[in-house]
């Protein structure tokens, strides 16, 4: 099996092996070879740089051999060494301060609002330019993206590169990967604005209601920040059913 050469230009070389799902990070007719970074003269890279050669972002390694033997992704890399690196099967992100925190790219806003709806602090603007994103990573939030480049970020201590372009199937990703299941919140925080919901009396909102609202609805939420009402509904029940059928595995 021919190795392929990426990255750095030089005739010396360095061997990488990537294992599992960090292979995603490569063109599909090159998962699962070996692979050759060409390694500059002179220096010694560090690992980090090498693999971020091959587009994988530091955040998605798990751990790294350095000829067999377990290196930090800062140590240097010698010609003709031989590097081995292993994705995360779960998230790292610590769990210490209750349920993570997430910050999302300009295209997963349907991903934001459903996880909104699970009661996740999840911020999302249309407008996010990487360096703003990069800071909020940098303040303890988790990175959501599609860009593995915003990953490789040093500010960015934990994130996940969505491989599915589908908000269904990006939501069972970051469930599983960050392993939620514990932490949910149904309907607790705004979807449209990710304020928390506040129980209200039903005579505070009664004018702004629905004449079949009114009469079969006793329990009610509002947003104190966008105004939003909300009550358990048919819609609510919808997207119950349809989160539930998502999320079992």
């Amino acid at each position: 099996m021919t190795p392929e050469i990426s990255g750095f230009t030089g005739r010396l070389v360095i061997h990488v092996t990537l294992y599992d799902a960090l292979n995603d990070f490569l063109p599909p007719n090159r998962r699962g070879r070996p692979q050759v970074v060409a390694a500059p003269q002179g220096e010694a890279p560090a690992l980090k740089h090498v693999l971020a050669s091959l587009g994988v972002p530091p955040v998605e390694v798990s751990r790294a051999l350095l000829d067999g033997v377990p290196a930090p992704l800062t140590q240097g890399v010698p010609p003709d060494a031989r590097v081995a690196a292993y994705p995360y099967e779960v998230s790292p992100w610590p769990t210490a301060n209750g349920a993570p925190r997430f910050v999302l790219d300009n295209h997963l806003g349907k991903l934001a609002s459903y996880l909104r709806i699970l009661g996740f602090d999840t911020l999302y603007r249309n407008d996010y330019q990487d360096p703003e994103l990069a800071r909020l990573a940098a303040g303890g939030r988790i990175l959501l993206t599609r860009d593995r480049q915003l990953l490789m970020r040093n500010a960015v201590r934990y994130g996940h590169w969505l491989r599915n372009k589908a908000p269904r199937r990006q939501l069972q990703d970051v469930f599983a990967y960050f392993q939620l299941a514990e932490y949910v919140a149904f309907f607790s925080r705004c979807p449209h604005c990710n304020t928390p919901l506040q129980t209200v009396e039903k005579s505070a909102v009664l004018e702004r209601l629905e004449p079949l609202t009114r009469r079969y609805y006793d329990d009610f939420r509002l947003c104190p920040n966008c105004g939003q009402i909300y009550w358990q509904g048919s819609h609510y029940e919808r997207m119950q059913a349809w989160l539930h059928e998502v999320l079992t595995p």
